[in-house]
């Protein structure tokens, strides 16, 4: 983590059993004495999994689990951990994991320890600080891609991932599952959902390559070593790794790849440091994706629709749990509405058949 992507105190009725906790640490022979004085800090970025930042006897460690009053999928702690676990023996940019349990009596729910790795992580926040100039985005951009093409030519087979999903049928899958997932966290009409799960399920290709997705990856999902930003230490995330087609992984990613000329209801919807200047536009992205990977992109409004779509499925669902009080975490009151957004950009996406200046 960059020195300013510090922790903030745990929020309320999200706080750790230390005392079980610590013993759990002990028995893994990841602390020396369960009575060491443990200080629990929270990472706020993410949206999804608990994230937990461990100090104690000068060592750091991260802890994930589930969120609280969220159903097990996607949310299972055991596989994820299962993924980095074996990645790592062939993927030095995974952060190491060290245990994992699913004993209720310590936490409540299934949970992993992992390594914090050391680096920047580029939010929003992180880059306008840094006052970044268009230069320093390419690199990070060139980086952040090159990072993505070499993810999708990992041997999964010997990562020992071959079993981890079924890429055959993949993207017929998502495109059922993720409009039933909608469906069921929906709490308003928007006319544009239905419109897009429709135009989905004609639109969808029928053949396509596999390798393993990571379905989340952008800025604020990887570590980079320095300010050189020409290095990726870790990716972050794996929570939805599988095996499928790798436009799909793409697909989501231009979903969060917000632009400078996109409307600025867009921009304040999905903040990204892609809108500030040098960063390419998405055409580019894609472009350049093609170009590093050999890979044909001949259904790109369909990837781009999809990573959209999945982004308001998303956002849908945690606003559901806020609304429902499963959640008091302020920051998803209005995701009911990044997710309409995303919708209506979808739809918007394919009334002109392309992915870049929408409105």
């Amino acid at each position: 983590m960059s020195v300013k992507e510090v922790t903030k105190p745990v929020r309320k009725g999200e706080e750790l059993n230390e005392k079980d906790l610590k013993r759990f640490l002990q028995s893994h022979g990841l602390i020396h004495d369960e009575k060491s004085e443990m200080t629990v800090g929270q990472f706020q970025n993410g949206y999804s999994n608990l994230t937990y930042q461990l100090n104690i006897e000068e060592k750091e460690y991260v802890l994930r689990r589930p969120p609280f009053s969220a159903p097990k999928r996607g949310h299972d702690m055991g596989r994820e951990f299962k993924v980095l676990d074996s990645l790592h023996k062939v993927f030095n940019k995974t952060p190491k994991v060290y245990a994992y349990t699913e004993d209720p009596k310590i936490l409540g729910v299934p949970f992993y320890i992992m390594e914090k790795v050391e680096g920047i992580i580029l939010t929003t926040r992180e880059a306008s600080e840094r006052k970044l100039n268009p230069s320093e985005f390419r690199t990070i951009s060139d980086t952040w891609l090159d990072t993505f093409v070499e993810l999708h030519e990992l041997d999964y087979r010997a990562a020992g991932l071959e079993s981890l999903g079924r890429p055959k049928g993949y993207v017929a899958r998502q495109v059922t599952n993720w409009g039933r997932q909608y469906m069921a966290a929906a709490t308003e009409d928007v006319p544009s959902a239905k419109k897009v799960m429709a135009w989905m399920e004609e639109h969808q290709p029928r053949q396509y390559s596999y390798s393993l997705v990571h379905n989340d990856y952008k800025y604020d999902n990887v570590v980079f070593s320095d300010t050189q930003w020409n290095r990726i230490v870790a990716i972050l995330d794996w929570e939805m790794c599988t095996l499928g087609d790798p436009l799909m992984d793409l697909g989501t990613s231009l979903g969060y790849w917000t632009s400078a000329n996109d409307a600025e209801i867009m921009k304040q919807g999905l903040p990204s440091p892609t809108v500030m200047e040098g960063n390419p536009s998405r055409t580019d992205i894609v472009q350049q994706y093609a170009l590093k990977s050999g890979r044909n992109i001949d259904n790109l409004t369909f990837y781009f629709v999809y990573g959209l779509f999945k982004i308001a499925v998303i956002a849908q669902q945690i606003y559901y749990r806020f609304k429902h009080g499963h959640t008091t975490d302020k920051r998803f009151a209005q995701l009911n509405k990044v997710s309409a957004l995303s919708c209506n950009t979808a739809w918007q996406a394919i009334q002109k058949n392309q992915i870049d200046n929408l409105y």
